[in-house]
C-alpha cells in the first residue's frame, strides 16, 4: 500500500515539477528569486527532451510500482503520461525537439520579459 502511495505521490510530484519546468519563467516575473530554482529546472527539462533521457524520477516511481505488485512502463514520464493524454500520435523525434523547443521558447520570453522589467 505505501509504495503505491509513494509512486501516486511522485507522479503528482513530477507533473508539477513539468509545469514549473514550462511556465515558472513567467512565476519568476512575479517572485525573482525564483529564477535561481527556475533556470537550472528549465535546462534541466529541456535536455531531457533534446536528448531523448529518461529522468531519474520515472526508474523511481517504476521501482515504487514493482514493489506495490504493480506494472511499471517502458520509456519516460512524458511519453507515459503526457504524450497519450496530449497527443494521438507515437512520441517521435519531431515531436520530442518541439516539446524541447516550447520550453525553451516560453521560458525565453519569460526571461526577456523578466530582464525587460529589471532593466526598467
Amino acid at each position: 500500500m505505501l509504495p503505491r502511495l509513494l509512486a501516486d505521490l511522485l507522479v503528482v510530484l513530477h507533473a508539477l515539477f513539468v509545469l514549473f519546468v514550462v511556465l515558472g519563467g513567467f512565476l519568476a516575473l512575479r517572485w525573482r528569486r525564483l529564477a535561481w530554482l527556475h533556470v537550472p529546472a528549465a535546462l534541466w527539462g529541456a535536455l531531457i527532451q533534446f536528448m531523448g533521457w529518461v529522468c531519474p524520477l520515472t526508474p523511481l516511481e517504476n521501482g515504487l510500482r514493482e514493489l506495490a505488485g504493480e506494472a511499471g512502463y517502458q520509456g519516460g514520464f512524458v511519453e507515459h503520461y503526457l504524450i497519450p493524454t496530449l497527443y494521438p500520435a507515437h512520441y517521435t523525434l519531431a515531436l520530442r525537439l518541439t516539446l524541447g523547443g516550447l520550453v525553451v521558447a516560453l521560458n525565453g520570453t519569460a526571461y526577456w520579459l523578466y530582464f525587460r522589467r529589471r532593466s526598467s
